[in-house]
């Protein structure tokens, strides 16, 4: 009876932790990374699609509560399916490293994996970036870092970035409160990490209390994108505490208007896909310069008349091309919607008619595919769809965008965006687009005036600060035991130091550059259970960074034995 009793007590402090943790609302990781982080972002259908969650919690939180009084079975049930594979730990972390005046520190959260673990073996960090590093925990099951440490009985470590999922210093997200966001603070605490890092004795057993430190162990640092550039810059600016480093489709070259972003789409699309996105969205460009009823007809097409501004529609039209990044070699993981808005596209059919004007059936294609598979999405509410389509997809408006509680996580990358990397995604001046030109630098980093005014401790700058990137290495960083990986047909590669703009490079054991064919981004970081499983072009990547860390990993062994001599 006693055992009963505190095993239900315990089911229930756990159910009433669910319900704490519904308290901040977040959209799925796919639905997060589709809208904010796979092409340019879509801020308003991810705010509504926010509030219709925090709705939809509402029913979800009273299931949880009646659990309280349900069964102990159901209970056990419940709290089956709600136990993570991993356990999220808490490093004590610096809100600031360059502030004396502020000491408070903060829970950056960590993940461990130490199943193939032997002392002597290596450390692997890999860098949660810009998202939730609970997103990043399949890695550890059977991705980079699964493989990685089997191969060297390491040690292996998921890193949640400040601000991001939990590891938030901060009360709001305010222009105030977010100015720790900032590419030093970052770089500083995964340093500091490093070098304070105590594993979890229940875990990890050591022989001493400073068996992990980099002094006697190599720690090892992975990133893809944004994260793959912040690997490079640990490796060169840390050389103590980062033995190698892995950068993985590494932006280390920050650049404030970026139409390159659609080059390999253009290059590497169907090409009577292609063609056939230039000419709609030329036509399209033109039909929008005519006058009234003309556009608001052609609006209608896709769903959209309610929506006022013309620009904000040619942005709506933007989305197809941003599931180009979305594609990954694993099925399971990437999306195939590119190629299923190019079948709508080229489908054929008979033209159409705008009043008295005839258009082409590509643009009827095109609108029949952004109506249902885009503006579908957007929440609606009885008698009012005019609001709601301006809601989604319209920009106009500042007060959306000034809303600062910490459910509002589309502000982070977006900070950083306006703050330090750039990357605005507009249309090409020269050459064929496949995005209208409307789509400008002044339009795209709007969102950098509307959404951040001036607070009292800081102000967003009227560019962003791209130096502060670029100064670190740019394109022509490297060090040894810094590797570059990268796909061939990435829309980030030309930001990358295995872009064609930059000078090429020589692989090596110490200076490992590898190029994927038929890859996007970061493809070399997921991977399946059986590995044997895997295309042969992600097992040869998978193979050769196991060769090259293995090296690094005998190299360190070496150099601390000489040491040890002298």
């Amino acid at each position: 009876m006693l055992l009963s009793t505190l095993i239900l007590l315990s089911a229930s402090s756990l159910i009433n932790a669910a319900l704490a943790a519904k308290s901040r609302p977040t959209l799925d990781a796919l639905t997060h990374r589709e809208l904010l982080l796979t092409g340019r972002p879509q801020i308003g259908l991810w705010k509504a699609l926010l509030r219709q969650r925090e709705q939809d919690l509402e029913s979800e939180d009273q299931s949880i509560s009646d659990l309280l009084t349900s069964d102990i079975s159901s209970q056990h049930a419940f709290l089956s399916k709600q136990k993570p594979q991993y356990e999220a730990h808490c490093f004590p972390q610096l809100i600031s490293h360059f502030d004396p005046t502020i000491i408070e520190t903060f829970c950056q959260r960590y993940w461990l994996d130490a199943s193939s673990y032997k002392e002597g073996g290596p450390v692997f960090v890999l860098d949660g970036g810009e998202t939730s590093g609970a997103d990043r925990l399949p890695f550890l099951e059977k991705g980079i870092l699964q493989i990685l440490s089997n191969a060297t009985n390491g040690l292996s470590i998921v890193l949640e970035h400040r601000y991001y999922g939990e590891s938030i210093p901060v009360p709001s997200f305010s222009t105030d409160d977010l100015r720790f966001l900032n590419n030093a603070e970052a770089l500083e605490d995964s340093a500091y990490f490093i070098a304070n890092f105590k594993a979890p004795s229940l875990l990890v057993s050591l022989s001493s209390s400073d068996a992990l430190h980099p002094s006697n162990t190599p720690w090892i640092y992975y990133g893809g994108s944004y994260a793959g550039a912040r690997a490079a810059h640990m490796r060169t600016q840390y050389p103590d505490l980062v033995w190698g480093a892995i950068a993985s489709s590494a932006v280390t070259h920050a650049q404030v208007d970026f139409p390159q972003y659609f080059d390999p789409v253009q290059r590497y699309g169907p090409e009577e896909c292609i063609s056939a996105l230039r000419s709609t969205i030329k036509a399209i460009d033109v039909i929008l310069d005519m006058p009234a009823p003309l556009p608001t007809l052609l609006k209608s097409l896709f769903g959209l008349e309610q929506l006022e501004d013309n620009t904000d529609f040619a942005d709506v039209l933007v989305t197809p091309t941003g599931y180009w990044q979305a594609k990954n070699w694993d099925p399971a993981v990437g999306s195939t919607e590119f190629y299923n808005f190019c079948d709508t596209l080229t489908a054929g059919g008979s033209d159409g008619h705008l009043g008295l004007l005839k258009i082409p059936a590509e643009i009827v294609n095109y609108g029949k595919y952004i109506k249902e598979r885009v503006v579908s999405r957007c929440p609606r509410s009885e008698g009012s769809p005019a609001s709601d389509i301006e809601d989604c997809f319209g920009t106009q408006d500042d007060s959306k965008y000034r809303q600062t509680d910490l459910s509002e996580t589309w502000r982070l990358w977006q900070f950083q965006v306006c703050t330090q990397w750039g990357y605005f995604q507009t249309a090409t001046t020269d050459g064929p687009s496949i995005l209208s030109k409307r789509l400008t630098l002044e339009r795209d980093s709007k969102i950098c005036r509307q959404a951040y005014p001036p607070g009292k401790y800081f102000s967003v700058p009227a560019i962003p600060d791209v130096e502060e990137i670029n100064r670190r290495g740019d394109y022509a960083i490297e060090a040894d035991r810094l590797a570059f990986i990268d796909g061939d047909r990435d829309p980030w590669r030309s930001m990358t130091p295995n872009s064609d703009l930059a000078e090429a490079r020589k692989s090596s054991v110490n200076k490992p550059v590898h190029i994927i064919f038929d890859g996007v981004h970061h493809y070399d970081e997921n991977g399946l259970t059986n590995h044997e499983e895997e295309p042969a072009r992600i097992r040869d990547v998978h193979e050769l960074e196991k060769l090259f860390v293995q090296e690094w990993v005998a190299q360190f062994k070496e150099e601390k034995a000489r040491a040890m001599q002298v």
